[in-house]
């Protein structure tokens, strides 16, 4: 299960990088970043997401299990 959950941040990270070329060849038919997040972070709710994202990532993928 795990490498499910691998690949599909692996692939959401292939997306990402797919949508910053498309940036780069056509800039006027997708968003800055910036521009994105300036917006997303206007809201409290949104803020608090992210941050609980984050959170989530790091004890998933960050945290080391105890050794036996």
């Amino acid at each position: 299960m795990r490498e499910v959950t691998t690949a599909g941040f692996v692939v959401c990270g292939l997306l990402l990088a797919a949508l910053v070329v498309q940036a780069r060849i056509a800039p006027r038919t997708v968003a800055r970043l910036s521009t994105v997040l300036d917006l997303v972070m206007t809201d409290r709710a949104a803020r608090f997401t992210i941050v609980l994202f984050w959170w989530w990532i790091g004890w998933h993928f960050l945290v080391v299990p105890p050794q036996p």
